[in-house]
C-alpha cells in the first residue's frame, strides 16, 4: 500500500489550507484570501474618495491573477487525484467482488456499529467514539470504556518513560501474569534500570541500587539476562556503550517492544487480542487477500471444481508475519507438526520445541536442558508461541 498512500499524502497536501512546499501555486484558500483583501482595500479607497481608474485596473489585474492561481491549483489537484486512482488500480488489478448486502438486519447493523465504536475506543480516539455513540443506536459498557481509557493512559506514561502506572497494573494482576508465565514485570524493571543507567544525567549508583532491589526475584528465570544487565555497566559512558557487545540494550526498540508487550497482556486480561479486529481486517483485506481469494474462486468456477472440503483455503494468501495465526511449526526434536494439543513452546534460551518434547526432556523439579544449547530452564517458564 506504499504507492497509494504516497499519492494520497500528496493529494492531502494539495487540498489542505496550509499549502504544500512542492506546489507551483498558492493554496486556493490563500488565493481567495488575498483577493478578498484586495477588494476590501479598493472599497476603502473609494469610500475615502481616493479611488481612481488606476485602482479599478489594478483590481481587475489582481482578479485575473488570483483566478489563474486557483485554476492552476485545481489542475494540480486533478492530476494528483488521477495519479492516486492509477496507484489504486495498480495495487488492486482485479475488481473487488460484489456481494449481497451483509448488514441488512437490525442485529447485523448493531453489531457493525458496535465494532466500529469499540475500534475507536481501542485506538484511543475517545472523542470520535463518543460522537459516534451519540449518533448511533448502540451503547458500549462503561466498564469497557474505562478499561480502554486506562490502557491508553498507561501507554502514554510508558512512552514518556514512566513505568509506575504499568507497574501498578502488573502488581494488581500478578496472579494473571504468573499463570501466563509473562515476563512483563521483569521487562518493566529492566526498562527502568536501563533508563536510569543510560540517561544523559545517569546516576550509575542509583541504577545499580534499583537493580539490587528488583532483580533478585527474577534471577531463577532470567539469569543470563540479569548477568548482561549488570555487566554492561563496565562499558559506560554511553558513547562507549553503543559500540560494545551490549549495544542492543541501548536500542530504542526495547521501548516499543515493552509497549507492545504491555498492550498484549492488558488486552489478554480482558479476553481480547492485542490487535484491534477492525484494523486486522482492513490490513489483510487491503493488502490484497480479498482480491486473491476472489481470483481463486473465479478459477474454481471456471474449472467447475469445488472450493475446498476442509476448513482451509486451497491457496496461499501472503500475509504479514503479525497476521499469521495458524501454526505450521514442525518440532526439530520429534519431527512432528504442532497441533492445538501439542503447541510450540519457547524456552528461556529462545529455542522452540513442541510441548510433548518439552515434557519428555524435563527432569525432576521441572528443569529442562535445551537440546540445542547449554542453557537450562524451568518447564513452567516455557511460553507458547504462534507462527
Amino acid at each position: 500500500m506504499d504507492g497509494p498512500l504516497k499519492e494520497l499524502k500528496k493529494l492531502e497536501q494539495l487540498t489542505s489550507g496550509s499549502g504544500s512546499t512542492k506546489s507551483k501555486s498558492p493554496s486556493i484558500d490563500q488565493s481567495l484570501d488575498a483577493l478578498l483583501e484586495s477588494l476590501r482595500n479598493a472599497k476603502e479607497r473609494f469610500q475615502a474618495g481616493a479611488g481612481s481608474q488606476a485602482t479599478l485596473e489594478s483590481l481587475a489585474k489582481t482578479v485575473e491573477e488570483k483566478k489563474k492561481e486557483v485554476d492552476d491549483r485545481q489542475k494540480e489537484v486533478y492530476n494528483a487525484l488521477a495519479k492516486f486512482g492509477k496507484a489504486l488500480d495498480k495495487k488492486f488489478p482485479n475488481p473487488l467482488p460484489s456481494y449481497d448486502p451483509l448488514f441488512t438486519s437490525p442485529e447485523a447493523k448493531a453489531a457493525l456499529e458496535r465494532t466500529i465504536a469499540v475500534h475507536f475506543l481501542r485506538t484511543g480516539q475517545f472523542d470520535t467514539a463518543e460522537t459516534f455513540l451519540s449518533e448511533s443506536n448502540i451503547d458500549v459498557d462503561p466498564e469497557m470504556r474505562a478499561h480502554f481509557m486506562d490502557l491508553h493512559r498507561i501507554m502514554l506514561s510508558l512512552r514518556n518513560g514512566n513505568i509506575s502506572p504499568a507497574l501498578g497494573w502488573a502488581h494488581y494482576n500478578d496472579d494473571f501474569l504468573e499463570a501466563r508465565s509473562s515476563p512483563l514485570m521483569f521487562h518493566l524493571h529492566r526498562f527502568e534500570y536501563l533508563r536510569q543507567l543510560l540517561s544523559p544525567q545517569a546516576d550509575v549508583a542509583a541504577a545499580i541500587a534499583y537493580a539490587r532491589a528488583t532483580f533478585p526475584q527474577f534471577f531463577p528465570t532470567h539469569t543470563a539476562e540479569i548477568g548482561r544487565l549488570m555487566n554492561c555497566v563496565t562499558y559506560l559512558p554511553l558513547s562507549r556503550f553503543v559500540k560494545s557487545p551490549y549495544a542492543d540494550l541501548a536500542n530504542p526498540s526495547i521501548h516499543s517492544d515493552l509497549e507492545r508487550m504491555f498492550a498484549t497482556e492488558y488486552c489478554a486480561s480482558l479476553g481480547m487480542s492485542r490487535q484491534a479486529p477492525l484494523r486486522v481486517i482492513s490490513d489483510i483485506g487491503g493488502g490484497g487477500a480479498l482480491a486473491r481469494i476472489e481470483k481463486g474462486r473465479k478459477v474454481m468456477r471456471e474449472r467447475k471444481s469445488e472450493w475446498s472440503q476442509t476448513d482451509e483455503l486451497p491457496i496461499e494468501i501472503p500475509l504479514p508475519q503479525e497476521n499469521r495465526y495458524h501454526s505450521v511449526f514442525a518440532c526439530p526434536v520429534s519431527k512432528e507438526q504442532s497441533t492445538e494439543a501439542n503447541p510450540p513452546m519457547m524456552m528461556t534460551c529462545g529455542h522452540v520445541i513442541t510441548k510433548e518434547s518439552l515434557q519428555k526432556l524435563s527432569k525432576p523439579g521441572g528443569r529442562v536442558k535445551c537440546p540445542y544449547c547449554p542453557m537450562e530452564s524451568n518447564i513452567q517458564t516455557a511460553m507458547r508461541v504462534y507462527f
